[in-house]
């Protein structure tokens, strides 16, 4: 995992930059947005499906989770589920990502738990943004 911190968001981490966790079951779509996110000062993850990612969340609890809800073994919905009811990662954002646009996603994602949501293919700096704003609204 990359550490480096040119963001600016470690001061808030312990002088880490935040970690986040990118579970996509594409490998494609796993590497671009890590590679985006280190490139962009954060620290990456990875899980390609619900099950590895309840793993990773639990054992690296990190700052963010960018869930997929399209996944093998156990769909991002009920991972979030999982997440927001087991006490040790309740308070870890989930910012949802999805192919699919409707509406009934959005609100499926909320009712999950899911703190934002985006539909992809979304720009890089769009998600940058998203997490940059989702961690400090936590921050408050």
């Amino acid at each position: 995992m990359k550490t480096t911190d040119e963001t600016g968001l470690g001061q808030q981490h312990g002088g880490l930059s935040p970690l986040v966790l990118v579970v996509d079951d594409f490998d494609d779509n796993r590497e671009m947005f890590t590679e985006f996110l280190s490139f962009s000062g954060f620290r990456v993850a990875q899980a390609s499906t619900g099950r590895e990612a309840l793993a990773q969340a639990f054992s690296l609890l990190p700052d963010l989770i960018l869930m997929d809800l399209s996944l093998p073994e156990l769909d991002g919905l009920e991972a979030t589920r999982c997440l927001k009811s087991d006490e040790r990662t309740k308070r870890i954002p989930i910012v949802a990502l999805t192919g699919h646009a409707l509406a009934g996603h959005s609100k499926d994602a909320k009712e999950a738990g899911c703190d934002s949501f985006l539909t992809k293919p979304c720009l890089p700096d769009a998600l940058v943004t998203e997490i940059k704003r989702v961690l400090g609204a936590r921050g408050r």
